[in-house]
């Protein structure tokens, strides 16, 4: 990689961020798809990946031996799932597996397609 020449590189006072979210519009018009169809999409699959996550964390813990220092019972089952689903979510949105993204990437090209067919007239 050569960085000789790094006065083609924008810096902070050449509108680098407006130029980005030209591109981020630019981006958004091509698809056809809103900001709120994009959020939208976001979050569904970041939920989807918090359950999944969550599932696991349940599937592991059965294969543990129940801790003898907290004594067990019903209320500790019901607290351990929360614990572990907050676990979970928490772990989605520092990055996760990768699975919301590539759930979000497949939700977007299906909207987009679909608006796509929307907006087609028949001839």
């Amino acid at each position: 990689m050569d960085i000789g020449n790094l006065k083609d590189m924008p810096s902070v006072g050449d509108g680098a961020a407006e130029k980005a979210l030209q591109l981020q519009r630019q981006a958004n018009a091509a698809t056809g798809l809103s900001e709120k169809q994009r959020i939208q999409a976001k979050k569904i699959s970041q939920d989807f990946e918090g359950i999944f996550v969550g599932m696991m964390m349940k599937s592991m813990r059965a294969t543990v031996q129940p801790d003898k220092l907290t004594g067990g019972g019903h209320g500790e089952d019901a607290f351990r799932s929360l614990l572990d689903q907050e676990y979970a979510n928490a772990a989605v949105k520092r990055g996760g597996l990768g699975l919301a993204k590539q759930i979000e990437k497949e939700i977007l090209k299906q909207e987009s397609r679909r608006s796509g067919a929307k907006t087609e007239t028949p001839k």
